[in-house]
């Protein structure tokens, strides 16, 4: 279970069936942040904030509680960081509404918990940008795709922060809103925003404590005592997709490839083994897009287009193989990817 992007459909599901998250050495003195017609100056600023963002969800010790958003969909969740010189990383995310879901994490070894099954998935983290991290890449790297607005100061669960607009150079993505915190650069809120900058998602803190003394205790004992759980390790592995016959070679500017792994899915009948389903990860630093590719074998699907919020899917059928993307960007870019996927079985 990863703590959620920005674009998460919901914070504590999976994608569908197989689509199933020391302190920071900054100046004591906050930096100045305001607005300015420079576009040169707004660009220096805009990266070094984006850089402060994803250093400050990883090295501050942060608890709090924090509200996803989409439509009329609200969910909200309570969330721990500590970090240490020696031991690393400790987190703990908590969902507050609807079924109980627990996240442990240290370092890269997630613990996820479902209490109404007594189960204990075990995995490693795949993804370190998810809320209130942010960014796949640097910061300069983002501002190649999106052109900044400083905004000027606000304040967030009674936090004095920076404003800061990113808005798309195309039609291939959406525009983001983030509010950081002007002493150490945690991202407060992130809005996800469509062409007429409406709110399509939010994630925002309601309450939120930064430069908490470390108490891990709770974590590590929840890590440690599995007792009365069934622990499963699901068997998820990286994979090289061009040796299995598929070129992924996108047109749309920005986006790169991160990741490919190789992950079981559940057969549609009991007794039957699991489905290999590949998947390609590509980002532009705030943007993400899934690439999932399956067998066929004996179901029901369909091919077809479909959305909530932010996040876009599609799904092709390319012979014997089911193609699904998934992402938080607009139909079209999908629909962009789709068209510069090429398989030829290997031989």
């Amino acid at each position: 279970m990863q703590t959620p992007r920005l674009n998460k459909t919901t914070i504590w599901g999976r994608l569908p069936a197989f689509l199933f998250c020391a302190a920071v050495l900054l100046s004591a003195t906050p930096r100045v942040f305001a607005q300015t017609d420079d576009p040169l100056v707004a660009r220096r600023t805009a990266a070094e904030l984006l850089d402060r963002i994803h250093q400050a969800a990883q090295q501050q010790n942060y608890e709090g509680a924090f509200v996803y958003q989409r439509g009329n969909f609200v969910q909200t969740s309570r969330i721990a960081h500590y970090a240490t010189r020696t031991d690393g990383e400790f987190e703990q995310l908590e969902s507050l509404d609807g079924k109980p879901r627990k996240m442990l994490r240290h370092n890269e070894d997630l613990y996820t918990f479902v209490p109404e099954r007594h189960l204990c998935v075990v995995e490693k983290r795949q993804n370190k940008d998810s809320f209130p991290a942010l960014l796949a890449v640097s910061g300069e790297q983002v501002l190649s795709v999106y052109e900044p607005k400083l905004l000027g100061d606000d304040r967030v669960a009674g936090i004095d922060s920076q404003v800061i607009e990113l808005d798309p150079k195309d039609a291939y993505r959406f525009a983001y809103k983030l509010w950081a915190d002007k002493k150490t650069g945690l991202l407060l809120r992130a809005q996800t925003l469509d062409p007429n900058g409406q709110v399509l998602e939010q994630l925002s803190f309601s309450q939120i404590r930064i430069g908490v003394p470390v108490d891990k205790t709770a974590i590590v004992n929840g890590i440690r005592n599995t007792t009365g759980w069934t622990v499963v390790r699901p068997p998820v592995e990286p994979v090289d997709m061009a040796a299995q016959g598929w070129q992924i070679t996108p047109t749309v500017p920005g986006f790169r490839k991160i990741r490919e792994l190789r992950r079981p899915m559940a057969a549609r009948d009991p007794g039957q083994p699991t489905i290999p389903v590949d998947q390609a990860v590509f980002s532009d630093g705030l943007a993400a897009i899934s690439v999932f590719v399956e067998p066929v074998e004996n179901n029901t699907r369909k091919e077809g287009a479909g959305s909530s919020g932010a996040t876009h899917v599609l799904v092709k059928r390319r012979g014997d193989f089911w193609i699904t993307l998934l992402g938080e960007v607009p139909q079209t870019t999908l629909q962009q990817f789709a068209s510069a996927i090429e398989y030829k079985a290997p031989k």
